[in-house]
């Protein structure tokens, strides 16, 4: 898992990333490539 200053980025590498608040973090998460992931705060 990265952490980064801009999830944006990440986004756009893979058409399958999804960007997802939970507790106050923003996660990057891929279901069909689970090694493109990011947190953010």
């Amino acid at each position: 898992m990265k952490v980064v200053n801009s999830l944006k980025s990440l986004k756009k590498r893979d058409r399958n990333c999804r960007v997802i608040r939970r507790k106050g973090r923003v996660y990057v998460i891929n279901k069909k490539n689970p090694r493109m992931k990011a947190r953010q705060g």
